[in-house]
Formats: C-alpha cells, sequence, structure tokens
C-alpha cells in the first residue's frame, strides 16, 4: 500500500460516488456544523458591542435575537425552496445565474466563497479561542494552535465526503446534547428561582455603563449577532451530497440544522440575561468566552464543564468543515461555467474537489495569520457575505416563481420576496455599521474577484475561439517534417533518438553546440557511427552541425539554428528531438542539469506553430 492510500486511503472510482453520499444524521455534521456553532460567536459578538452599556446592554439581547431568528427563518423558508427548484446544487450562484443573469450569479458566487472563507478562519479561531478560555496559559499559542487545527481539518476533507461526516458525528451530537442540557438546567432554574437564579460560579462584574444606549450602537451589536446566520446556504449548495431522495433528504436536514439553532440562539440569550452575562473583552488576559461563563454559572466547573467546552471546542474548530463541504462544490460549479480554472472542476482520489479544499486551506490560514487568529479581529468581515448571499439567492427565487408560475407560486415568491428585502436591509445595516471595522476590505474584494472571473472567462473563450475547427481534416502536403536532434555527444539517448528520427523523415539535422567544456567532438567519429550505417542500410545520412560556443551558450545558439531552418523552409514543419535521461529514483534529479526540460520549456513558448517538440526519454536502471 502507497503511503497516499495510507493516509487518504484507496483511490475511489467514479462509480463509487453513491455509497460517498450521506443522509441527514451525518449531513447535520457534514454541513450544519457553521450554523450550529455560531451560536458560540454569534451572541458573543453582539454583546461585545454592548459591553460599554454595562448590565443594561445584555437585556437588549433578547430583541436584537428576535429579529436575528426572524431573519433566519425567513431564509430557511427561502433555501427549502430553492433545494427543491435546484436539485442539482450550486444555490445562490445557480438561482441568481439562471434568473437574474450571470453577473447577479457571480455576485451571488463572490459573496458566498468570502463567507465561505472567513467561516473556516472564525470557525477555527473561536474553537481556539473556547481552549483558551478553559486554559489561559495556551494563549500565547493562539495562532500555532489555529493552524495545526486547520492542517487537521484539510486532512480530513482529502479523505473524502462521507468519512469527514462521519469523523464529526460524535463531537457534533455531543455538543448539541451537552449545549440543550445546560439550557435545559438553566431554563428549569430560572423559573424555579423566579427569573433569578443563583449561579454556581458567578460569572464576571458586569462593568459600569460608560456610554448611552443609541440606536447606532444596537445596529452595531444586531450586525455582528448576524453572523449567527452564516452557513445556513450550504445545504442548498451541497444537494449533491445527500442520498436518494435527495431533495427529502436535503430539506430534513436543513429543518433540522435551523431548528436546533434557533433553540441555541434563544436559550443562550435567555439565560444570558437571567444570569447577568456579558462577553468580556476578546484577546485580552482573563478573557472567557459567554460560552463558558454560561455553562459555569449553570453546572459548575465540573468534569461536565470541561466536557461541554472539549465539545464546544471541537465543534467549533470543525465548523470549517462545512465550508470544506460547500467552497470546492461551489467552485465546481463556477469552473464548469469557465469563471475559475477548469482544475477546480475535476475531482482527486477520493472523488473531492480537492483543488478547492486546498484554495479554501491557504486562504483561511492567510487570514488567520493576518488577524492573529482573534475571532473578534475577523467578526466585522464576516457577514457581509453571507447576507449578500442571502439577498442575491431570494431576488433570484423571486424571478423564478414569477416566471414558471404553478401551484403556491403567488404564496412563494411573498416568502421570497419579504425574505428579500429583510435580508437586503440586514446588508445594508451591516454595511453601514461595520464599514469602517473592516466591511470595506469585503467591498473592495468583490468587485476584484469579480474582474477575475471575468478575465479567467475571457481567457477560455478566446481560447475555444482560436482553436475552433470546423474543416474536415486537411490532407493536402504531408511531406515528411526537418528533423533536427540536439546531442550532448555519441550516447545511448542520442543513438535511440537518432534511430527515432530516421524512421519520420530523410532530412535529419543532428546539432552539438560546442563549448570549451564539452569533451566530446561529434565530428570526429560521426561517419564511422553514423553516416557509414545509414549508407548501408540504404538512406540519408543525417546533417552534422556542430556549432562552437565560446561564451558557453547553448539554448540560444540552438533556437537561432532552429530559426534559420524556419526562414529557408517556410513550407516545412520542424520536428525537435530532445533526448532525455529517466531518472529511477525522484533524488536522482537533483544530480543532474535538467536541460532537457528547459529545452523544451522554451520551444514550447518560442518554437511557433510550425515547431513540434518530441521526447525521446532514455530510462536508468538505477
Amino acid at each position: 500500500m502507497s503511503v497516499a492510500d495510507r493516509l487518504f486511503g484507496r483511490r475511489l472510482a467514479s462509480n463509487e460516488e453513491e455509497g460517498q453520499r450521506v443522509g441527514p444524521l451525518t449531513g447535520i455534521p457534514l454541513l450544519g456544523l457553521d450554523a450550529l456553532s455560531s451560536s458560540a460567536y454569534g451572541p458573543e459578538a453582539a454583546l461585545t458591542l454592548l459591553i460599554p452599556l454595562g448590565a443594561i446592554g445584555v437585556g437588549y439581547m433578547l430583541p436584537i435575537t428576535a429579529v436575528i431568528v426572524g431573519l433566519l427563518l425567513l431564509v430557511y423558508l427561502s433555501y427549502r425552496q430553492t433545494i427543491a427548484a435546484y436539485p442539482s446544487g450550486g444555490g445562490s450562484y445557480t438561482v441568481a445565474k439562471e434568473n437574474l443573469g450571470t453577473p447577479a450569479g457571480l455576485v451571488a458566487a463572490v459573496a458566498l466563497m468570502l463567507d465561505y472563507i472567513l467561516n473556516v478562519a472564525v470557525g477555527v479561531s473561536a474553537g481556539v479561542g473556547a481552549l483558551v478560555s478553559a486554559l489561559p496559559q495556551l494563549q500565547p499559542h493562539t495562532l500555532a494552535l489555529c493552524l495545526a487545527v486547520l492542517a487537521l481539518i484539510t486532512f480530513v476533507n482529502l479523505r473524502g465526503v462521507r468519512e469527514s461526516g462521519l469523523v464529526f458525528l460524535l463531537p457534533t451530537y455531543l455538543f448539541i446534547g451537552c449545549i440543550l442540557l445546560v439550557l435545559a438546567i438553566g431554563v428549569a432554574k430560572t423559573l424555579l428561582g423566579a427569573g433569578r437564579p443563583a449561579p454556581v460560579v458567578a460569572p464576571p462584574a458586569l462593568p459600569p455603563a460608560t456610554a448611552a444606549v443609541s440606536m447606532w450602537l444596537l445596529l452595531r451589536a444586531f450586525a455582528s449577532g448576524c453572523t449567527a446566520m452564516t452557513g445556513v446556504e450550504a445545504v442548498s449548495n451541497g444537494v449533491s451530497a445527500f442520498r436518494s431522495p435527495a431533495v427529502a433528504q436535503a430539506r430534513r436536514t436543513l429543518a433540522a440544522i435551523v431548528g436546533i439553532l434557533v433553540v441555541l440562539l434563544v436559550g443562550i440569550t435567555f439565560l444570558a440575561r437571567a444570569y447577568g452575562i456579558g462577553a468580556t473583552a476578546p484577546g485580552l488576559p482573563g478573557y472567557e468566552s459567554v460560552l463558558s461563563q454560561l455553562v459555569a454559572a449553570v453546572v459548575g466547573k465540573n468534569v461536565f464543564y470541561y466536557v461541554t467546552i472539549g465539545a464546544l471546542l471541537v465543534v467549533l474548530s470543525l465548523s470549517a468543515n462545512t465550508s470544506f463541504a460547500g467552497f470546492p462544490r461551489l467552485c465546481q460549479v463556477v469552473a464548469r461555467d469557465a469563471f475559475l480554472p477548469n482544475a477546480f472542476a475535476h475531482r482527486g482520489r477520493r472523488l473531492v474537489f480537492s483543488l478547492g479544499i486546498y484554495a479554501l486551506a491557504g486562504c483561511a490560514a492567510v487570514l488567520l495569520v493576518a488577524f492573529g487568529g482573534i475571532t473578534d479581529r475577523l467578526i466585522p468581515l464576516f457577514a457581509v457575505g453571507a447576507l449578500l448571499a442571502f439577498t442575491v439567492s431570494q431576488a433570484g427565487m423571486v424571478a423564478h416563481w414569477w416566471r414558471t408560475g404553478g401551484p403556491g407560486a403567488r404564496r412563494s415568491l411573498l416568502i421570497n420576496g419579504v425574505g428579500a428585502l429583510a435580508t437586503g436591509a440586514a446588508l445594508v445595516v451591516v454595511l453601514v455599521a461595520k464599514f469602517a471595522e473592516g466591511a470595506w476590505i469585503t467591498l473592495l474584494l468583490i468587485p476584484t474577484l469579480l474582474a477575475i472571473f471575468r478575465r479567467v472567462h475571457r481567457h477560455y473563450a478566446n481560447v475555444d475561439r482560436e482553436i475552433a475547427c470546423v474543416e474536415p481534416l486537411n490532407l493536402a502536403d504531408l511531406r515528411a517534417p526537418i528533423v533536427v536532434v540536439p546531442l550532448r555527444g555519441w550516447d545511448m539517448p542520442a543513438h535511440k533518438a537518432l534511430r527515432f528520427a530516421l524512421k519520420l523523415s530523410a532530412d535529419v539535422y543532428a546539432v552539438q553546440i560546442r563549448t570549451d567544456e564539452a569533451g566530446d567532438d561529434l565530428r570526429e567519429r560521426w561517419d564511422e557511427f553514423v553516416g557509414e550505417p545509414a549508407r548501408a542500410a540504404g538512406l540519408a545520412p543525417p546533417h552534422l552541425e556542430v556549432i562552437p560556443s565560446p561564451y558557453r551558450r547553448l539554448f540560444g545558439l540552438l533556437l537561432d539554428y532552429i530559426a534559420e531552418l524556419k526562414a529557408a523552409h517556410p513550407d516545412r514543419q520542424i520536428a525537435v528531438i530532445v533526448p532525455e535521461l529517466i531518472e529511477y529514483r525522484w533524488y536522482h534529479y537533483l544530480l543532474h542539469n535538467q536541460r532537457a526540460q528547459v529545452l523544451k520549456t522554451l520551444l514550447m513558448l518560442r518554437g511557433g506553430q510550425r515547431v513540434v517538440v518530441i521526447n525521446v526519454p532514455w530510462y536508468l536502471s538505477a
């Protein structure tokens, strides 16, 4: 078994794809971790903005959460319809492109890609943040831990869709079970305590108010809290990951994800107010996440606390898996339409889109390094992409229902229309509230990526136009080419190359670039080793050209010689046969100068249409 097989598993055949598909039980950890884990950092991001209000700020979280949950339900209804209308996947990109045109589709694609990349960075940094909350001595190693977790998730996803879902299944349901149990215990204590439960471990005292309540501050808190909505679109992008019936399986998975998320958001916000829990300044000594405070207040810092925080850490870190499932599939759809390099559309050894996985991991790593692995520094960039994709997708569905009609179309159009207006308004709020804090970066990246997509598409269109052929095969003037064989000296690769050349044409030119350092002068034995055998076989002997090179130039002189042949024979093709040593072991390549590779590259770049490059390998046995 090869090293690659041991690391990533055996290579899967294309007809094994059905066995890699999943159901709702595995689909929740595969495509829902982003949405579910956002319950940990969404409320905290909003509470962080409310720190200047002190204890009063916590009270404003319930109405803010209520608005976010309302938006979330509208988005759920919209994507439930998208799944049925576009079961092939692609989500917002496909919906917008087919109903609003290609430009709108590309805007949705860019927004989703940015959302996926930021989700990886935020999820990993939030997971490590949870670990640092429980073990403050690890705080100096935050960035290193983030990069290590990112590398682990990348590795797991390269092993295949089904394997990644199964790996994340246990920690996902452990997290859901632990948090729901904490919420149930907390709500019971709150009800029994007449709304003021006694904490087992008291949370840090809320600071005194340093600012008055303002609409601007509340809008900024709402904008940060909207990060809890990210990830809902992943199921509509990944419908093809579900086993048959895919639409029903995807809808059930989406309903479960949104239902659990709503319970978590409402429960965390309710208990944070009941226990007087606020956010602490992230990235500073003494930082403790809201969920850490909440679990400690409800059940204390016992074994269950550490199990819950451990599950939270794992789920937050692994929430990036949603992006690893959705981003490569989105890239595949966009690449299929020739707006990304076509390599993004090809599956790797485990039937995953490997290049998309590598690209996502690389972009997330850059973000983590740039922002030091601190969640709060990444949050301002986060919600713009998700809300923009939501808005464009729902506007596309409005156009879809308007065009197709049918039973229930009017009701569906109304749902999508209200959803588009609501998420569009939320997008405006987020852009205004977070512009100075980093949202401007997203606004700069969107047109930049759109321009790149257009350039890629233009390149492919130009290539298709240039290589298109509508004529039958032209069999006129099928003369043999003029063959040029560059030779270092007389050896077995030269012997093999000349034998092959004489099979192609009677016009063979052997060329030796002779420097002071060259040891073998072909003129001394050319007639004995080449001329006489050729004449004895009834063949025209190859011409020998020895070109002196006092300045030790090799490639330039050879290219000049080929250019002269092209000029002297404007109606002939020139075939250049390049003898090349093929080493037995990879490290043997370090012991040779690889001039054949350089020559082939130069010929490809400068040879022109009439030059054909033929490689003649000589395989070394050891």
